[in-house]
């Protein structure tokens, strides 16, 4: 099998190629020390397995793997980690295999012998109970996964079946629900409509169009977007607090 490894940690990277060598009928195909440049890593190079550590900077490799999970034909997944094992609760409630650090020989070659692609609803399952919020939104677009931080994004809207999220340079279709990210980003983005979830960040101005119409003007554009009744007290407070 073609294995990636990926850990910040290059002497992590230098004993997992070890390993590998010592077993066998295996072959590292690549490196990548964060959940960013696996990404790239994955699409250029293929491999059918990825040692993937799970606490690193700039992306987590749970992120990452949520991410990757949208290719047609994403890599099996393995986490390495040096997490206590009651952080570890939510990967065995949801059937996630991972290595504890250090790892051994005999624990590697078991689970790359069992390694088999990750179903979407098990990482988002794992990162809920983890408590690990996204940095970035994901749309696969062209057989390439592209990634948008969010703290660039303004607004995510719907529309019929699809969710457009629009940020600071442009805008992308995204295979989720704004129910969801409501309850994900509950703490940096605000519903206004039934429709719109509102990055706070963003937030500029509630402009009064009509008898019980508003809309909510926003920071650095010139998009106004409709707020509805429902939400339009929460709106004002947190405008009010922001002044």
């Amino acid at each position: 099998m073609k294995i990636l490894i990926v850990d910040d940690e290059p002497l992590a990277r230098s004993r997992l190629q070890d390993l590998i060598d010592d077993i066998g009928s295996h072959r590292v195909v690549g490196e990548a020390g964060n959940g960013r440049e696996a990404i790239a890593q994955v699409e250029l190079l293929k491999p059918d397995v990825m040692l993937l550590d799970i606490h690193m900077p700039e992306m987590t490799g749970l992120e990452a793997a949520m991410h990757l999970s949208r290719l047609e034909q994403p890599p099996s997944i393995i986490f390495t980690t040096a997490y206590s094992e009651h952080a570890l609760e939510a990967f065995e409630a949801n059937a996630i295999d991972y290595l504890l650090k250090p790892i051994r020989r005999a624990r590697l070659e078991q689970a790359l012998k069992k390694a088999q692609p990750l179903l979407r609803n098990q990482l988002g399952a794992a990162a809920a109970a983890s408590q690990q919020n996204r940095q970035h939104i994901s749309a696969y677009h062209r057989g390439s996964i592209k990634l948008i931080p969010v703290d660039q994004i303004i607004y995510f809207q719907s529309d019929n079946k699809y969710v457009a999220a629009h940020y600071t340079e442009g805008e992308v279709l995204i295979d989720e629900s704004l129910k969801n990210l409501e309850q994900e980003f509950s703490d940096c983005f605000t519903r206004i409509h039934r429709n719109s979830l509102v990055a706070n960040a963003f937030f500029e101005s509630l402009e009064k169009i009509s008898e019980n119409h508003y809309q909510l003007r926003l920071r650095g554009s010139d998009t106004a977007l409709e707020v509805s009744r429902r939400q339009l007290p929460g709106v004002r407070k947190l405008i009010s607090a922001m002044t």
